[in-house]
């Protein structure tokens, strides 16, 4: 799958993706990064540290949250994804449910729209993916965490996704998928879509797994969310085993070293 201008291989090799959080009330890391100058230390630090693409996120999606205005979330990540692309050489993702932001984070460089509605949010959403010929990750969501047979139906729901991108003129080599950890899920059903993430396999698009210090991390452990890394890097391994394309972390470093062992035991040294 090319996003930006690197080649990312589907299968045989995990790849870690950055979280870049300009919010001030992100759950784990809202207020740290939203200044330009210490954004872009971040990001000189995730690539020192292995990362392979950034994602921009201007809008903290954490239960609870307050949302914001598109006006504000252009405001908060254009003139980041602007100065990361004109520092780096790293493609960039942006975190958006809204078409508006979308197009605005596009214009501004990004080169891949990652989308927490599964483009059911924001009905002119696939268009706009679909006009820039930018791939876009699709993730698992609903209002309510109500379900009768929970695996069959986080499926049927990402084939919806997939149906509204066909329909669009997205080309499905241009999509990822995530299962949404964290979303609309009950404690159990997330430890359960992860256990079982094959069975979105099945869908035919690659995953991709965000569980970076995540509550069913912290439900587990009895921990806070700054000390989550160790539950974290499990999933990672999870992740690995189970073929996904990308895992999206805030611990770049731990996560690429627990993917290069795991990769080393499963496929040999390389």
């Amino acid at each position: 799958m090319k996003i930006g201008g690197r080649e990312y291989a589907t299968k045989g090799h995990t790849y870690v993706m950055g979280i870049l959080n300009v919010t001030p009330d992100s759950f784990s890391d809202g207020g740290k990064w939203n200044d330009r100058d210490r954004a872009l230390r971040h990001v000189e630090e995730m690539l020192k540290e292995g990362a392979d693409l950034i994602d921009i996120g201007g809008e903290s999606t954490r239960p609870g949250y307050t949302p914001v205005s598109p006006e504000e979330e252009i405001a908060r990540v254009a003139p980041v994804i602007e100065a990361v692309k004109g520092n780096f050489d790293v493609p960039v993702s942006l975190d958006t449910y809204k078409a508006e932001v979308a197009q605005a984070g596009i214009a501004a460089g990004a080169d891949l729209i990652n989308d927490i509605w599964g483009l059911k949010y924001d009905e002119r959403m696939a268009a706009v993916i679909s006009g820039s010929g930018l791939p876009c990750c699709l993730m698992h969501n609903k209002e309510s965490a109500g379900y009768r047979s929970f695996m069959e139906e986080v499926k049927a729901e990402l084939s919806e996704s997939l149906k509204l991108a066909d329909q669009a003129g997205i080309h499905r080599d241009r999509i990822l998928l995530d299962p949404g950890v964290g979303f609309a899920k009950s404690y159990e059903q997330n430890l359960e879509v992860i256990r079982r993430l094959e069975c979105l396999g099945e869908l035919g698009c690659p995953l991709l797994l965000g569980c970076s210090r995540k509550s069913v991390i912290g439900l587990t452990l009895g921990l806070p969310a700054d000390q989550r890394v160790e539950g974290t890097l499990v999933t990672t391994v999870m992740g690995v085993m189970k073929g996904c394309m990308f895992v999206r972390v805030h611990d770049v470093e731990a996560n690429v070293r627990a993917i290069k062992m795991t990769e080393a035991i499963l496929y040999g040294a390389r």
